[in-house]
C-alpha cells in the first residue's frame, strides 16, 4: 500500500518510474486494508526488475493462439486460467506417482537414445552418436527395456517420460509427449483395466470436484466406474452388421471391403487381411463416437505385434484400448511371453519396413535375448498423460497442456 503522505519525494519516482510489468520490492510495516487485506503498508519501495517490453493489457489479454503458444511466459502472466491448467497437470502426474508408489510400483530409468526402435509402430527421430560412431534414434516408447526389468525380477515397474516420434501433428499429436508405461508380473489385461480405472479416477480426483461429470467442450464425461466394455468385433458390427469379420476366407474378405468401402472407409484396398480391415473400419466408422470412457477389447493380431494370442479367440490377442472424447487415452497388453512368437512378429514388422513402411518397427535382437531366458505372463499398459490432462482440464488441444510445443517459425 503506497500513500504519498508516508512516501514522501520517492512516491513521486514511484509514479514517474515504473510500468505494467515491472517487479518491485517495498519495505514498511504490515496493515490490514478497509477490506481487510493484509498488505505492506510502505515506507520506501526499490525497483527489482524492470521489464523493457509491455505485456497485453488486462482488458484485452493475450489472445492470438499462435501468440500464446510462441510467448507462453506472456500467456501464463495474463491468462490466469493457463496457469491452473498447468497447476493442475502438475497435481494430475504427482497423483499417479503417489498411485503406483502406493501399490508398490518402482519408477524406473529407460535409455532415451536407442539403436533399435521398437515398442510402437511410429516413425522414429534420427540422430547420430560421434565419438560412439553410432547411428541412433529417440524412443519411440519405453516398453521393451521395462520388460527387461520384469525378466531381471523387478514383478511391478513404471516410467514416466517423453516418448518422440517424427509424425504429423494435431490438436491430438504431438512430436514428443509424456506417457506412462506400466508392468506388472503375474497379471493380465483384465487386471490392467482394473488398474486403469483406479489410476485415472485417482488423477481425476484431484482436479475435479465431481467426476461423474466432468466437462469437456460441448460433453459432459462420466468417470463413474465401471465403465463400458466392448469388444472391437462387436462395436464394428453395430456398423456394419451384414459383414462377417471372423471368415478370414478370400472371398468373404473382398466382400467385406466393398462394405466397407461403400460405408465410407478409405482405402480398404490396401487391407491384406480381415484383420487389417477390421482395425480399419472400427477407426473409420466408430473411434470418434466414443465420448464417455469405453475399453475397446480383443484386436487382431496382425496390428498387435506385441500382444499375447487370445486364449479362447483364435486371430485376435489379449489387448484393449481406452477411449473417450472420440480419442485414445490409453493401451494395454497381456503381454507376450512365447520369445519364438514374438521373433516371427518382428521379423514380420522388420520385412514390412524393409518394403517401405516407415512405422514398422525393426527386430530387436537385446529384447529376444531377455524373453529367452524367461518372462514371467505379465500386464502392461500405456496411458498417454496430455490426452489425460486435457480431458481432466476442458482443454481442446494437445498444445494447451505442453509448456512449450513444437512450433514452425515463425513467417
Amino acid at each position: 500500500q503506497f500513500e504519498k503522505s508516508r512516501m514522501g519525494e520517492s512516491f513521486k519516482n514511484l509514479k514517474a518510474w515504473t510500468d505494467t510489468g515491472d517487479i518491485i520490492g517495498a519495505r514498511g510495516t504490515i496493515r490490514r486494508t478497509d477490506k481487510g487485506e493484509l498488505s505492506v503498508y510502505a515506507k520506501e519501495w526499490t525497483m527489482l526488475t524492470k521489464s523493457i517490453a509491455p505485456l497485453p493489457d488486462k482488458f484485452h489479454g493475450l489472445t492470438d493462439i499462435s501468440k500464446r503458444y510462441r510467448s507462453r511466459h506472456v500467456d501464463l502472466i495474463v491468462n490466469p486460467n493457463v496457469r491452473q491448467t498447468f497447476r493442475d497437470r502438475a497435481k494430475i502426474t504427482m497423483s499417479l506417482r503417489q498411485q503406483l508408489d502406493q501399490l508398490g510400483f518402482l519408477e524406473m530409468d529407460t535409455p532415451v537414445l536407442q539403436s533399435v526402435s521398437g515398442g510402437a509402430d511410429a516413425k522414429p527421430f534420427e540422430t547420430y552418436h560421434n565419438s560412439m560412431d553410432m547411428n541412433l534414434t529417440l524412443r519411440i516408447a519405453t516398453e521393451l527395456h521395462l520388460k527387461r526389468l520384469i525378466v531381471g525380477g523387478f514383478d511391478k515397474v513404471f516410467e514416466v517420460g517423453r516418448i518422440f516420434r517424427n509424425e504429423g501433428i494435431s490438436t491430438r499429436h504431438n512430436p514428443e509427449f509424456t506417457s506412462v508405461e506400466l508392468y506388472q508380473a503375474y497379471t493380465d489385461y483384465n487386471d490392467m483395466m482394473e488398474l486403469t480405472e483406479q489410476l485415472i479416477c485417482g488423477m481425476a480426483e484431484t482436479c475435479n470436484d465431481d467426476i461423474a461429470s466432468i466437462p469437456y467442450g460441448d460433453d459432459i464425461i462420466s468417470l463413474a466406474r465401471p465403465w463400458k466394455r466392448i469388444t472391437m468385433h462387436d462395436i464394428v458390427a453395430e456398423q456394419l452388421p451384414d459383414v462377417d469379420f471372423t471368415d478370414t476366407s478370400p472371398t468373404n474378405l473382398e466382400k467385406a471391403k466393398a462394405s466397407a468401402a461403400a460405408a465410407g472407409v478409405p482405402k480398404t484396398e490396401e487391407c491384406k487381411t480381415i484383420g487389417y480391415l477390421l482395425n480399419a473400419c472400427f477407426e473409420e466408422l466408430c473411434e470418434s463416437k466414443l465420448i464417455q470412457p469405453t475399453f475397446v477389447t480383443d484386436y487382431p493380431v496382425e496390428i498387435s505385434p506385441l500382444a499375447k494370442p487370445h486364449r479362447s479367440k483364435p486371430g485376435l490377442v489379449e489387448r484393449f484400448e481406452l477411449f473417450a472424447t472420440g480419442r485414445e487415452l490409453a493401451n494395454s497388453f497381456s503381454e507376450l511371453t512365447d520369445p519364438i512368437d514374438q521373433r516371427a512378429r518382428l521379423e514380420e514388422q522388420a520385412a514390412k519396413k524393409a518394403a517401405g513402411d516407415e512405422e514398422a518397427c525393426d527386430v530387436d535382437e537385446g529384447f529376444l535375448e531377455a524373453l529367452e531366458v524367461g518372462m514371467p505372463p505379465t500386464g502392461g499398459l500405456g496411458i498417454g498423460i496430455d490426452r489425460v490432462v486435457m480431458l481432466l482440464t476442458n482443454s481442446p488441444s494437445i498444445r494447451d497442456v505442453i509448456a512449450f510445443p513444437l512450433l514452425k517459425p515463425d513467417s
